[in-house]
């Protein structure tokens, strides 16, 4: 989450008056993430996320995260909620962006991570995938492959600013996930960017997941390398086995991984590794002057790519063995 564009008073009086929520109490801009500018919402019926949608977020894909939203949700899966104005919609526009309030989640997300919060996880990401499978609308991942090699393009002038050689390890990155990246896994709608601060915990108890904006169809086990390496390495860059295993844990109670997937999840996770990689060295070298977050390190996610380039099974993980994996 992050501020981009400002709302004035007017503007904001006149957009709530299509909502039955009564008056404006405060709305302060929630300073965190890098897609679309957030605020908090404080009205007369409580507290809400009022989200306006930045230029990387395209308007014909809010149809899809909305209803996803409200699937979740009618399935129990505590999640924001649209709200819809007196008009029946939720989709409408604000300061020249698409707009919509949603739901407030309580909780906080947390700062440091343990192993009881990735064996949560798991187990939310599990009930997650399946609480999707009626979902009929579709989004292809357009930060797959195709994608991936797009972002590198435009990033290969500059890249050897951020890194030595970092073209180089991207453009060697690439050909060995095209050559190796598997094909007929389970798929289905995944989250995509299920970072600790899009999980809310209240006490022990994991109380919600938010920001859907990246939600898309891809492999369900891509999601789980999204959160092995959003939760498992330490601040140091090393990775925590016990964290992994309470997730990957976790998961499979909820829903057992096939061999197949068990044994592709370290070509999984090295492609993970990658997006975030180039999305973050994308929003490093074009950081938007006036823009009220920081860009993260790029480089965070390059020792995590070199991690998993070292690997050569899930017991390499110090995870059991799921099967062959072989560079």
């Amino acid at each position: 989450m992050a501020v981009y564009t400002e709302v004035t008073d007017d503007e904001l009086n006149a957009f709530i008056a299509q909502y039955d929520l009564g008056a404006v109490l405060s709305c302060k801009g929630i300073a965190e993430g890098v897609e679309n500018s957030n605020f908090l919402l404080v009205t007369e019926r409580g507290p809400f996320i009022l989200t306006l949608y930045e230029k990387r977020t395209r308007r014909e894909d809010l149809p899809f995260f909305l209803g996803l939203m409200e699937h979740l949700a009618d399935k129990g899966i505590a999640c924001p909620l649209p709200v819809q104005g007196t008009d029946g919609l939720a989709l409408r526009e604000l300061a020249g962006r698409p707009a919509v309030i949603v739901t407030f989640l309580a909780g906080m997300w947390p700062r440091r991570i343990t192993p009881h919060h990735c064996a949560e996880l798991g187990t939310a990401l599990a009930r997650l995938h399946l609480a999707v499978a009626d979902f009929r609308m579709e989004r292809p991942n357009a930060l797959s492959l195709d994608g991936w090699k797009d972002l590198a393009g435009k990033c290969a002038p500059r890249a050897d600013e951020v890194a030595r050689d970092l073209r180089a390890t991207l453009e060697a990155e690439l050909a060995a996930l095209e050559a190796n990246w598997p094909a007929g896994l389970p798929s289905g709608v995944i989250h995509a960017d299920l970072f600790p601060d899009n999980v809310f915990f209240r006490g022990d108890g994991l109380s919600g997941l938010i920001d859907f904006y990246f939600a898309c169809n891809d492999f369900l086990a891509y999601d789980i390398a999204i959160c092995m390496n959003a939760w498992c390495f330490e601040v140091d860059g090393s990775f925590n086995a016990t964290k992994a295993r309470m997730l990957l844990t976790s998961y499979q109670k909820v829903r057992p991984l096939s061999p197949a997937e068990l044994a592709a999840l370290p070509w999984l996770c090295r492609g993970s590794a990658l997006r975030f990689l180039l999305t973050r060295l994308y929003d490093w070298l074009n950081h938007p002057p006036g823009a009220f977050v920081r860009p993260k390190d790029p480089l965070e996610y390059l020792r995590k790519l070199r991690f998993h380039q070292t690997v050569r099974g899930l017991g390499d993980y110090a995870l059991d063995d799921g099967g062959s994996y072989q560079v």
